[in-house]
């Protein structure tokens, strides 16, 4: 039975997914207990074919892939030559093939990228977003045939929108790419050392970054969760400046939400020099940071 939403993302890389269902409070705390689950058919799905595709993205990437069990989530991060982050993927391999899920707005330039690093590898990229779509719920992230999506959601109690999604997201500290990212970041800031970073594997590209940040544990910014003045009617945007109380620019906000039980909180990257009880601004609103 298909499930109309109550209201939809208006705008950003998620733009015409399900924001809430009537009561974004209670989805959250049905999503939080397993009871719900979250369309997330809008996210781009790559496939990744051909007896090479696990060596061959090992080569590519931060994650160690050789030996990666069949049906196992993982995540790994293409970087640039300095290690800032380029693209993040959340990948599983069936046994045949590799399936990842993508930022909206991303799996073109990925693909461009990996097609002109195919060279000699046996490996077939393919965009297989018409046939796979994402669906999350309390233990993670699946993926479901796109012909069967409605009858899987409907075997959830209720269906939770994004607004749920991303207000339990921020409460985890979880990262997103473009989100809590800029073109600077780099993975030790935002804690995907040990998520989507494996710090012994062979040479990738970026790497260099990494061992060199992880060796001396000084990243120049940290991701931090802030809890946000409540008596505030609204909240702040993706790249509002965070300022300190005497005006200067530390860092910037990531993505702000409504919790069920914490009220207002926000993810943002902020500079490591910034003492963890300094009061902050988010925007306009008095925001403090979460150690």
């Amino acid at each position: 039975m298909t499930v109309i939403p109550v209201a939809l993302v208006e705008a950003g890389p998620d733009a015409g997914a399900p924001w809430h269902y009537g009561d974004p409070f209670a989805e959250q705390r049905a999503l939080a207990s397993g009871r719900a689950a979250v369309d997330l058919s809008h996210r781009p799905v790559l496939r990744v074919t051909g007896p090479d595709r696990l060596t061959w993205l090992h080569t590519l990437t931060s994650q160690h892939l050789t030996e990666l069990p069949a049906d196992t989530w993982t995540q790994a991060l293409i970087l640039s030559p300095r290690g800032h982050v380029e693209h993040h993927l959340a990948l599983i391999d069936d046994g045949t093939s590799v399936l990842a899920h993508v930022e909206p707005g991303t799996l073109d330039p990925l693909l461009a990228y990996l097609t002109s690093m195919v060279f000699w590898s046996e490996v077939e990229l393919a965009d297989a977003s018409a046939e796979w779509a994402v669906v999350r719920d309390h233990t993670g992230d699946t993926l479901v045939p796109r012909d069967q999506l409605e009858a899987h959601l409907d075997g959830y109690d209720q269906r939770a929108g994004l607004w749920a999604a991303e207000a339990l997201r921020v409460e985890a500290r979880t990262p997103r790419l473009g989100f809590e990212t800029d073109h600077r970041t780099i993975p030790a800031e935002v804690g995907w050392i040990g998520v989507a970073v494996h710090l012994n594997k062979g040479c990738y590209r970026g790497q260099e970054t990494v061992a060199r940040v992880h060796n001396l544990g000084r990243p120049p910014r940290r991701l931090v969760l802030l809890h946000l003045d409540g008596s505030d009617a609204d909240l702040p945007v993706h790249g509002d400046l965070l300022t300190t109380a005497d005006g200067r620019s530390v860092g910037f906000v990531g993505t702000a939400a409504r919790h069920h039980e914490l009220g207002p909180i926000a993810l943002a990257l902020v500079k490591r020099s910034i003492p963890e009880d300094a009061p902050l601004l988010a925007g306009a609103i008095p925001a403090a940071q979460d150690a």
